[in-house]
């Protein structure tokens, strides 16, 4: 069935027949001073396909780092949610001890890539180049798409999307709300290039008016009530336009994710949110209104509690298990996994329809709590997405339905070469 995906794909080609969208994949990586790599580089030929790829190896030895490399090539802080400066490679301890010590290298890092898209090869550069942790510029980071420098992260997602599942989200459905809504606006920006920024700028005016308030609390004085009536009209119109965002997005997803059959259960989603209720029944000057004059009433509150009591910074993804009726936190662990998977599936498949383009598929330890059934039905759907999924694993054996399609890499130690079977 893999063989039979991946030669439909190719005889469409020789016909002259493109595939939908193209081929989205990295066909050159570069690592420099990145967690436990002082340097490596792969090149893949994209030629005659850009296939999965496979890193296997022991624990510890640098397959996720590869992954998080390449979350950083889409907006944000990686997979890991990581500081910058903490990406840094460690310096062998000064007594000769195991890399990996309390010091890190103080030349920064960088993730030199060129992908293929659609649109054609994309080369993109991204790192953090700093003196260390303790000095000015630590937590900045760098971007240059085809040698020239970018202001904005946001240009990333305009190119591309990235989606990544890891085994700490495997906890989703049963942890905090932070967690799902991260992947909640991984997902909207998959199908809305604009999102990152959005979101950025609300969540610096809220961390804007967290300081005012709380400056002039201890000493009972007010805040200058027209700058905070300036920053609160920012987190009104951003807020607003991020809960429209992820509403619409929502709405899409979970429309595919309805109408999904195969060996994943069919995930129902909803937007839990209280600016999300009211743009069920106003519209979004309304609405922007409504959370206007919430946060003006609220400062004395905010400002003890050092936040906001209201906005789409305390929504929530809710998943159900529709095959079952249950929600997602009260399906086993194995099914909640399975919910995960299915949702990013149909995301990549929505991607492609919205965008032309399937996301990068970036898969930590994805098929070591699956069954023999849905790992083949998971690398079905991915030898058929036209676009390219990084799959990691300590055991090969569980990927040899991909002999053939995938390239095997092993890493160790900080290094990669091709798997010998």
């Amino acid at each position: 069935m893999l063989i039979a995906a991946r030669q439909d794909r190719r005889s469409a080609s020789t016909a002259g027949l493109a595939p939908p969208g193209g081929q989205l994949g990295v066909t050159r990586l570069v690592l420099t001073q990145f967690r436990n790599y002082r340097s490596v580089r792969l090149d893949l030929d994209p030629h005659p396909t850009l296939g999965p790829v496979v890193l296997t190896g022991p624990n510890g030895a640098g397959k996720t780092n590869l992954l998080e490399a390449m979350s950083f090539l889409s907006p944000g802080r990686g997979l890991r949610n990581a500081r910058l400066s903490d990406i840094d490679r460690r310096d062998e301890a000064p007594n000769g001890g195991p890399q990996g010590g309390d010091e890190p290298s103080g030349s920064g890092w960088a993730v030199a890539t060129t992908l293929a898209t659609r649109r054609g090869p994309i080369s993109i550069g991204t790192g953090r180049i700093g003196p260390g942790r303790n000095g000015t510029g630590g937590e900045r980071r760098t971007i240059r798409i085809d040698g020239e420098p970018v202001r904005e992260q946001a240009a990333l997602g305009e190119r591309f999307g990235v989606l990544w599942l890891t085994p700490q989200m495997d906890r989703l459905f049963v942890e905090g709300p932070s967690g799902r809504r991260r992947l909640l606006d991984r997902l909207v920006l998959g199908l809305d290039p604009a999102h990152a920024a959005r979101v950025a700028r609300y969540e610096q005016a809220l961390r804007e008016r967290s300081r005012l308030l709380r400056d002039g609390f201890p000493s009972g004085r007010s805040a200058d009530p027209v700058w905070l009536a300036a920053i609160e009209d920012i987190i009104a119109a951003e807020g607003v336009a991020v809960a429209a965002a992820r509403r619409d997005a929502i709405e899409q997803l979970d429309r595919v994710c309805a109408t999904t059959e195969g060996a994943f259960p069919r995930a129902r989603l909803k937007l839990l949110g209280t600016v999300e209720d009211w743009l069920d029944t106003m519209t979004a000057l309304a609405a922007e209104d409504r959370l206007r004059a919430a946060l003006a009433r609220n400062r004395a509150g905010d400002a003890v509690s050092g936040g906001a009591g209201i906005g789409p910074h305390r929504s929530d993804l809710a998943v159900v298990h529709a095959d079952k009726g249950i929600a997602a936190e009260a399906a086993s662990t194995g099914e909640q996994k399975a919910l995960l998977i299915a949702i990013v599936l149909a995301q990549a498949r929505l991607q492609r329809a919205v965008r032309g383009e399937a996301p990068l598929l970036l898969l930590d330890e994805v098929a070591a709590h699956l069954d023999a059934t849905r790992r083949a039905a998971l690398f079905e759907v991915l030898a058929g997405l036209d676009s390219q999924a990084w799959m990691t694993g300590t055991d090969a054996a569980l990927f040899a339905p991909l002999r053939g399609i995938a390239r095997f890499l092993n890493v160790c130690d900080g290094a990669v070469s091709p798997t010998i079977f």
